[in-house]
């Protein structure tokens, strides 16, 4: 968040018009334009980068004022904060046509990493990442690994590796290999001299660099790493800091295999023999070609790391460093194994022990997820289960540190990325969903797109119904969640709690033995296989339901709904499809009471419904007994209308011969008594303030699915047109309520109209509203002289002939 002030000068800077900006401009070319440039240059510098960056668009620049700007950056004696704040300008114009900037003379490895910035953020039109790529390794050429501005070089050569590796050479690409040994392997482990202004103090005992030391204060003994401490870091010392920072996206950018070559796969082969074994430890490293040399050093900088991170830190900052340090450590093992298995016997040992410790060591936890992935990638082919880490991982860290969001991510991506090596051990992320979706319960905004993509993989046949479950009661999981960090005594990262529910009344009613069941099964850490009840649970964490989080959540449930349904939709069987369409009728007035959920999810639930019904038409006939109880007890039409419409408008639709040969007369019967009940209550009942009038869809959708029925059985014919024609009549001659009323009242008279024009010739009527399956081919709809279209306008002339009795 800004300051006041800050806010102040943005709005400022916004607000400048181009007559303005144009004027600075030529402000800022006078004070360039000077021999010595002093404050005012910097001032304006300033103000002139506020005002470039202050937008998302472009501003306009004079381009005297843009040729300035890249003449002083290129300038050999410019101040480093005039040549920065010119970089900074340059970079947010870009891309730009007018910049004539060039790398190609520049021999000040710092001035060139300035330059390349600039050049690499106009992107590749001029092949600025070629030539900024190819001088950067020209100077690295031409200086000793001990220079005192090559550390300016590597930010630049790794930014051209990863944006174009294929325009480095073999000779460059091992050139920058020896280096990285050099500095990973042979750095200082002697402290920097202070820089002194000399004076009576600066003795030359004072200046006497000492040794640096382990996290804990120790002495170091063996070589330096970046876990290695000290008042003072020498230029090599710095280089090996940032040699690390890019060892592993060098390694993989590098290699001639990569880390998915078919040549690893060959050479797994000869991971058991005693050739592998012998050429991982007798081999001469300085013999071995730069590549692998450098391999060798990055494992054994590993070995370093690992052992340092057992140390205890005096310090909050190198006890998060440590960690950091860590998970990278690992992640280049991965790499240096999938790159070169013999060092995979080396790795298994050290990383068998390193879980084992981190298991009882909440606040390393994050370095579980590298481990896990490595066995994963390597436990097949060092013959290593990894199915007890991944039941370890899976079932306690979400539990435990769900609030962590860092944490959160981190597993979520560590899921999603590792799909394609799950293999056998798939059957574990699916049975710990309970557990993954608290993840997404406590930090659904930023996890939604992830489990989107994630969804698909983690819902089978087995798991879909209670998935489903879990998914409806996401909002309340997130308040149970809530409500269970309120009753934990400690916690190593507490949220922020509302101020308006410091003791919501809930905590004690909690400890109730009746909802402990009810609790202890939404916190449940692995599938169960069974379904509860969970409306006295939603009644009890009911003052829970305006806290934001949980508002986000249930933002957030249509979206994953949307994902769940299609997914399970690719291999629902019927048998499947009928207890989804259970679940969404009982469900449909069992959700946990946030403001506008509901409805969101009704909508989402309804058009789901109708999808299953389409997949498999039977289901009508196979449910309708639950059907007829579902229209049959509707309470209430507002607060289930999405619902209702779409089980009105699936039983109009599948519940014919023509879908299911099981579809009796009498079932058309029942499901007809039922709906003409329901419609005469919805059609005969007064709108007042606590009951609103009937949504005019319902109406329509009602009246529609009767004259479906009715067309099925034709003895229910004149119930329907004597139906039909009192709700014509009523809707001709409406008691005047609201503004809405005389549209609405002409949907439903219209509709009324067409039907019982229809139901004037029954087997037309039965041919248009209850079509063949032949009616779905295109020819039906494209060819005028087939049956459908000249059907319709037949329908059409019999409505435009009796127009004059619809009137009256």
């Amino acid at each position: 968040m800004f300051t006041a002030a800050a806010e102040g000068l943005l709005h400022q800077a916004r607000r400048i018009q181009d007559e303005e900006l144009q004027k600075f401009c030529s402000r800022v070319v006078k004070l360039l334009q000077k021999e010595e440039l002093g404050p005012d240059a910097v001032d304006a510098l300033q103000r002139l980068f506020l005002i470039v960056s202050a937008t998302k668009y472009k501003r306009k620049l004079e381009k005297t004022c843009v040729d300035l700007l890249q003449t002083t950056l290129c300038a050999p004696k410019c101040p480093e904060q005039l040549q920065l704040l010119c970089t900074a300008i340059l970079r947010e114009r870009s891309p730009s046509d007018d910049l004539n900037l060039s790398c190609d003379h520049v021999q000040n490895s710092r001035q060139l990493s300035l330059v390349a910035s600039v050049l690499l953020a106009q992107g590749d039109k001029k092949e600025e990442v070629r030539s900024v790529g190819q001088r950067a390794f020209r100077v690295l050429e031409s200086r000793q690994p001990e220079g005192p501005s090559l550390r300016h070089l590597l930010p630049v050569v790794s930014k051209v590796t990863h944006l174009a590796p294929h325009t480095l050479h073999e000779d460059q690409t091992n050139l920058l290999s020896k280096r990285l040994v050099d500095w990973l392997r042979y750095a200082s482990v002697q402290q920097g001299v202070p820089h002194t202004s000399g004076g009576f103090f600066s003795a030359p005992r004072a200046r006497q660099p000492g040794p640096v030391t382990e996290v804990d204060g120790a002495v170091a003994t063996d070589f330096f790493t970046v876990l290695s401490t000290g008042q003072h870091f020498t230029e090599d010392q710095w280089l090996n800091v940032q040699a690390f920072s890019m060892l592993r996206a060098w390694l993989l950018h590098s290699s001639p295999r990569g880390p998915s070559s078919p040549d690893t796969d060959d050479k797994s082969e000869l991971e058991g023999s005693t050739l592998s074994v012998l050429s991982a430890t007798s081999t001469a490293s300085h013999l071995l070609p730069p590549q692998e040399r450098l391999r060798e050093k990055a494992f054994e900088y590993c070995q370093r790391l690992i052992e340092q991170s057992t140390r205890r830190a005096l310090r909050k900052g190198d006890s998060d460093l440590q960690k950091a340090c860590l998970v990278e450590a690992v992640l280049l093992l991965d790499v240096l194994c999938r790159q070169d298995p013999s060092f995979l016997y080396r790795t298994l040992s050290c990383l068998k022990a390193l879980h084992a410790r981190l298991c009882g060591d909440p606040a390393r936890v994050r370095a579980l997820l590298p481990i896990a992935q490595f066995f994963l990638n390597h436990g097949e082919a060092a013959a290593v289960d990894s199915e007890a880490i991944l039941q370890h991982l899976f079932t306690r860290i979400p539990c435990e540190l769900f609030h962590s969001p860092m944490l959160a991510f981190e597993f979520v991506c560590f899921c999603r990325d590792s799909l394609p090596v799950f293999g056998r051990n798939l059957d574990i992320l699916r049975r710990s969903f309970p557990n993954l979706f608290k993840l997404l319960a406590w930090n659904s905004p930023a996890l939604t797109s992830e489990f989107v993509a994630l969804l698909p993989s983690l819902v089978d046949s087995a798991t879909a119904v209670e998935m489903l479950h879990t998914l409806l009661d996401l909002p309340c999981l997130t308040a149970a969640l809530d409500l269970q960090l309120r009753l934990s005594p400690a916690t190593a990262e507490r949220p922020l709690w509302d101020v308006s529910l410091r003791n919501p009344s809930c905590l004690e009613a909690s400890r109730d033995p009746q909802f402990q069941g009810l609790l202890q099964h939404l916190l449940r850490a692995t599938a169960s296989g069974t379904t509860e009840r969970l409306a006295p649970l939603h009644q009890l964490l009911q003052p829970l339901a305006s806290l934001t989080r949980v508002v986000q959540c249930a933002e957030a449930v249509p979206t994953l709904l949307q994902a769940f349904f299609s997914a399970v939709t690719q291999f629902a069987d019927g048998a499947l499809s009928n207890q989804l369409a259970l679940l969404l009728l009982e469900r449909s007035d069992s959700l946990y009471q946030v403001p506008q959920y509901e409805a969101h999810v009704h909508r989402v639930l309804s058009s789901q419904f109708l999808v299953l019904c389409a997949r498999h038409p039977s289901l009508v006939v196979e449910l309708a007994k639950e059907l007829l109880e579902f229209v049959g007890s509707v309470s209430s039409v507002h607060s289930r209308e999405a619902m209702l419409t779409a089980v009105v408008w699936a039983v109009g639709e599948y519940l014919s011969v023509s879908w299911d040969r099981r579809c009796t007369v009498e079932q058309i019967n029942r499901f007809f008594e039922v709906l003409e009940a329901l419609l005469f209550e919805v059609t005969q009942s007064r709108p007042s303030a606590t009951l609103p009038k009937c949504p005019p869809r319902v109406i329509t959708v009602l009246m529609t699915t009767l004259t479906k029925l009715a067309s099925r059985s034709q003895d229910l014919i004149p119930r329907v047109s004597l139906f039909l024609s009192k709700m014509r009549s009523l809707a001709q001659n409406p008691a005047p309520s609201s503004d809405r009323c005389g549209e609405d009242a002409g949907a439903v008279c219209t509709r009324a109209a067409e039907l019982l024009t229809l139901l004037k010739m029954p087997s037309v009527a039965q041919f248009v509203l209850t079509p063949s399956a032949e009616v779905s081919e295109p020819r039906y709809h494209r060819d005028t002289n087939t049956a459908l279209p000249l059907a319709l306008r037949t329908v059409s002339r019999l409505v435009e002939k009796e127009a004059g009795l619809l009137l009256g």
